[in-house]
């Protein structure tokens, strides 16, 4: 049995995690963390009112034996966390986004002094992920590409760290170059969306939405569109299943679930 914290359970995703986790054979939930959480245990909420779970909402109170500590937070938080996780020896599966390229780094660097495995994941879709592959091998031969995604107007980050990682993975096999016309201007700021690498992003925010992500390509006399679209949070949870049971086996800090695939 795997055990596992999760936290950030007050949220969509924290608790479609902890669902899974309670209803998955092989894992054990043996705490919750929010800085939210006003109760002590988590059979204080009637949905869970047969689990007993220590639950904790500050850092320095939290007494776990887990083994890995899944994070659905915030960007704000999210750093932090993952460093608690690592000094105290619990791999991190973090799916919070919004952590720059430096914190990055440095948790890397942290997890290779411990020994400790972790993961970060811009997207726990296996679609996504596939998505994102799929881009790269056609950015090898139509480098004009522009990225859309979509999500439900709670996100707090834009653009989505899936969208981010998507044009980091294009930039490995493109050449950087700026698109469109060369006098081109934006008669309302913002319009052409991000520019990366001359790649633009643009970030839907919308109600009814849950995570979608649309990469174009154009090419002379020709276009490719590739979608990936998630309809229930329940679609993320393979991945992070995944990577609950496959994180332990490593001794580095990882970017992205095809890592484990």
């Amino acid at each position: 049995m795997v055990k596992v914290l999760v936290a950030g359970f007050k949220g969509r995703m924290g608790n479609t995690t902890v669902q899974m986790v309670l209803e998955h054979a092989d894992f054990e939930l043996v705490a919750v963390y929010d800085p939210m959480a006003s109760e002590k245990n988590l059979n204080e909420n009637p949905a869970y009112a047969q689990t007993d779970v220590p639950v904790f909402n500050q850092l320095v109170d939290i007494d776990t034996k887990a083994e890995v500590w899944v994070d659905f937070t915030r960007p704000d938080s999210v750093f932090e966390n993952a460093q608690y996780a690592l000094q105290h020896g619990i791999s991190p599966v973090i799916g919070t986004t919004g952590l720059q390229d430096d914190q990055v780094i440095q948790l890397q660097a942290l997890a290779k002094q411990k020994g400790v495995g972790g993961l970060i994941a811009p997207n726990f879709g296996i679609s996504a992920v596939l998505l994102m592959q799929f881009a790269q091998k056609a950015a090898q031969y139509l480098p004009d590409v522009e990225i859309i995604e979509m999500h439900h107007d709670n996100k707090l980050d834009a653009p989505s760290g899936t969208a981010i990682n998507t044009a980091k993975m294009i930039a490995e096999v493109r050449q950087a170059h700026k698109q469109g016309h060369p006098e081109e201007k934006e008669t309302l700021a913002g319009a052409r969306g991000a520019d990366y690498e001359g790649m633009r992003i643009h970030a839907v925010r919308l109600p009814g939405y849950v995570a979608h992500e649309q990469v174009l390509f154009g090419g002379k006399g020709e276009a490719l569109t590739i979608r990936q679209d998630s309809f229930d949070r329940i679609s993320f949870m393979s991945g992070v299943a995944v990577a609950i049971e496959k994180i332990r086996a490593y001794q580095e800090l990882m970017v992205g679930l095809e890592n484990l695939l």
